[in-house]
């Protein structure tokens, strides 16, 4: 039934653009024979109302692999750069979440681990939408700041790294299996800003994969129960997503192409000094609106990756 009506929405889209198409050409026919100029105006915003569902129309023709329209689990994780760098993990999690809310989607929070000062050591969000692993699933690997430094006394310049990881929900009754004798379950007290302890009972959970060394840690729910509830959801996330890149390698061999490690990959750089500019290195897009980006306005980047990555997914699938 959702597939249904997924795709009921889509032909409807489709045809009411072929539908508006129609009746612009009849008013573009009738102005020409009244010669009547005054409806040059509202032709022309038309076409542009047209023109512009036509584009996103085709876009979302980009949004077509197999995991595409589920929802996402987005997770973050601070790199090299001390509590700069755990600043500049939570300052991307809020990014996906505003973008997220400004889309309709839905967020929910899976887990937070403050950092020893400020910001996260890592963060775990499900963004609940149509198509919302489709848009973010282009944005994992390394991302980089660069900007003066409000926990140096000094302000002077630092450059920062945070991991984002993306992954699929997913499906309750999805192929991957999780033998129960794989997992090694440890608990500990949930920690806060400094290192300091946030819970007198050990209500934090660690799981362990044994046979991948997936490591999956929450300490965001209050009891133990809830925090392994949500870790086992990551971890199943992240065999699907394992098995969705080692079958996109496979893919790659039998076409001879090299696939890189993503996690070891700079995708993006964001620069707040001595100039602003945010450059995807995949894409080339750039732009000098790093506030805005910040703020969650990112579409044009998420399009921008998405469109030159067609090429390239059109040459791995034949």
């Amino acid at each position: 039934m959702q597939t249904l009506a997924s795709m009921k929405a889509e032909h409807e889209a489709w045809t009411e653009v072929e539908a508006a198409s129609e009746n612009l050409d009849e008013l573009a026919s009738l102005a020409v024979e009244e010669s009547d100029d005054s409806m040059s105006d509202q032709i022309r915003l038309e076409y542009e109302r047209i023109l512009k569902n036509v584009e996103d129309l085709e876009f979302s023709l980009h949004l077509s692999g197999e995991y595409d329209e589920r929802p996402a689990i987005i997770a973050v994780k601070s790199g090299a750069g001390g509590v700069d760098a755990q600043d500049w993990a939570e300052m991307l999690f809020r990014m996906y979440c505003r973008w997220a809310e400004k889309q309709g989607f839905g967020v929910e929070i899976l887990d937070e681990t403050p950092g020893d000062e400020a910001g996260f050591k890592s963060a775990a969000a499900k963004v609940d939408g149509r198509y919302a692993y489709g848009y973010l699933r282009s944005e994992r690997g390394v991302h980089r700041l660069v900007r003066l430094s409000p926990f140096d006394s000094d302000h002077r310049r630092h450059t920062s790294f945070a991991l984002i990881e993306v992954l699929p929900e997913p499906d309750e009754q999805e192929e991957v299996t999780i033998n129960p004798d794989d997992i090694r379950l440890d608990v500990f007290r949930a920690g806060g800003h400094g290192g300091q302890n946030v819970q007198k009972n050990s209500t934090a959970v660690r799981i362990t994969h044994l046979p991948t060394k997936i490591v999956v840690a929450v300490q965001n729910e209050r009891s133990q129960l809830q925090n392994r509830e949500v870790a086992m959801r990551i971890l199943h996330a992240r065999l699907v997503d394992l098995d969705i890149q080692r079958r996109a390698e496979e893919r790659s061999k039998l076409k001879g192409a090299h696939v890189s490690a993503e996690f070891g990959r700079q995708v993006r750089s964001y620069v707040l000094h001595p100039y602003q500019m945010v450059k995807d290195h995949r894409s080339d897009f750039q732009t000098g609106d790093a506030e805005a980006v910040l703020e969650g306005e990112i579409e044009d980047l998420l399009k921008a990756n998405l469109s030159s990555q067609v090429g390239e997914a059109a040459s791995l699938s034949e």
